[in-house]
């Protein structure tokens, strides 16, 4: 039986372009097939399950989810202060509403049970993104947007990722993030600049011309990140998005390297068996990918860099795009572009006999001793981070200064 949901009020001032209610209008799309969002409480069906949402509050999607799926009737409170959602799960909505629209004694809503975020069955760790964050709800005003929109910003990162994604990239790309809101750009625009940029550099490698190339790759690389922190913090995440951008994101690493390779011998620079150089490459590219797609299909459920901690400070620097460009600007900087590319070669191989050897053991571990578990299973949330590991790879949320209940 499908749940009906009225948003009641909206949000004061807009976060990353969004008010409170079409924020929470774009989070329930997905959610379609088991609500149906109503405009007005009278087109209400007796006795049908009714779920009420507080449009001036920020909603984290595993909290709106739990609202959506709960069979229970509740009242969630923001911190004890302040009710920002009611479902009546059982149908007998008329006293509730009521007392909700200020017309009834408060008997009813008094009499359903309370609950705050803690009280919900939530997921705080998150395998798409690699992390384990708090869920929240937080109230929206014009004195914390601005904290609000970093909150969000912050939330749309990998909590494991390369060097470069984790600590050079974020500040340039939130303001260009804010620059895509402000000007109209949609997630699938930058992917789409991501495209002529990734084929643009590869041409230039492709032709020695090396300082081009590394210029508009370094720029696909920002934009690669932009692309999915846009969709996020404006809900805009579509199947083909997606799609495009991993596609991308598989595709065109090896395409480039190749390219840097025959453009060797466009700066007449030789090197002694470039073409077992480049199959090489292949190798360890295509191995580490394999080694990656068995842990998770076949052994450990989730993404092998979120397994152990080693795993994760692998991710920093393992052999991706990122850390290999490093390599290529660095042979490039010294004028041995030949030597970076050889660097590259080395390091993915490198870095796919680790990962084979992590897949072959977690086998071991899953085959005698049963189910493997992330290291992020074993945080607990809002404890200090205290390990070197917690303070890179698990993100602290940004302190929010509540409304005080005026109810």
């Amino acid at each position: 039986m499908n749940t009906f949901v009225y948003i009641t009020g909206d949000s004061e001032v807009s976060v990353w372009g969004l008010s409170g209610r079409e924020r929470l209008r774009r989070m329930l799309e997905i959610h379609s097939a088991k609500i149906t969002l109503v405009e007005d409480l009278e087109s209400v069906p007796e006795g049908r399950p009714l779920l009420l949402l507080c449009a001036d509050h920020l909603f984290d999607a595993r909290v709106l989810s739990a609202l959506v799926s709960t069979e229970l009737s509740l009242v969630l409170d923001s911190k004890g202060k302040q009710i920002v959602a009611i479902n009546i799960a059982d149908g007998n909505t008329h006293n509730i509403l009521e007392d909700f629209l200020g017309e009834g004694n408060g008997d009813a809503i008094s009499a359903l049970p309370r609950y705050l975020i803690e009280g919900l069955d939530l997921e705080f760790q998150q395998n798409n993104l690699k992390k384990r964050d708090v869920p929240y709800i937080l109230f929206i005003s014009r004195s914390n947007y601005k904290t609000l929109e970093l909150e969000l910003f912050s939330g749309s990162y990998k909590g494991v990722t390369d060097f470069i994604t984790k600590w050079v990239w974020p500040k340039p790309a939130f303001w260009f993030t804010h620059f895509c809101v402000r000007v109209g750009l949609s997630p699938n625009n930058v992917t789409f600049m991501s495209y002529i940029l990734a084929i643009f550099a590869g041409i230039s490698f492709w032709f020695g011309n090396y300082g081009v190339g590394l210029i508009m790759g370094w720029l696909m690389t920002f934009l690669d990140t932009v692309d999915g922190k846009l969709a996020r913090v404006t809900v805009t995440s579509s199947r083909l998005g997606n799609i495009l951008d991993h596609g991308l994101d598989i595709v065109h690493p090896p395409l480039w390297y190749m390219a840097w390779a025959i453009g060797l011998g466009a700066v007449t620079i030789p090197v002694f068996g470039m073409e077992g150089l480049i199959w090489l490459m292949f190798i360890g590219y295509v191995g580490g990918r394999v080694c990656e797609g068995l842990f998770q299909f076949f052994i450990g459920s989730f993404d092998i860099f979120i397994w152990r901690r080693f795993d994760s400070f692998n991710r920093l620097i393992t052999a991706r795009r990122n850390p290999g460009l490093v390599l290529l600007t660095g042979g490039w900087m010294i004028s041995r572009p030949d030597l970076g590319f050889l660097a590259l070669v080395i390091w993915h191989l490198i870095s796919t006999i680790i990962l084979t050897i992590r897949v072959i053991f977690g086998w071991h571990m899953k085959r005698h001793y049963g189910p493997l578990k992330s290291w992020f299973e074993e945080i607990i949330p809002n404890q200090e981070r205290r390990e070197l590991a917690e303070r890179i790879f698990i993100r602290a949320p940004v302190i929010i200064n509540e409304r005080r209940d005026t109810n």
